[in-house]
């Protein structure tokens, strides 16, 4: 249970920060490069969150 808290915790940060640099007035090119790394920080945090990889670098939330 503490799993799936810590994952709705990460993904509620995660589209928080999604949207605060999508109203960034970026060039195409950059705002480009900028979702390809979000879609990566996105894959990196569910597959640490279930233990697939390790997740040393995301902080452990104790509720």
């Amino acid at each position: 249970m503490n799993m799936i808290i810590n994952l709705i915790i990460y993904l509620v940060v995660f589209g928080l920060i999604w949207w605060l640099v999508s109203m960034l007035p970026l060039p195409a090119p950059v705002a480009q490069i900028v979702r390809v790394l979000f879609i990566i920080l996105l894959i990196l945090i569910v597959l640490s969150v279930f233990g697939i990889l390790p997740g040393n670098y995301l902080p452990r939330l104790n509720l």
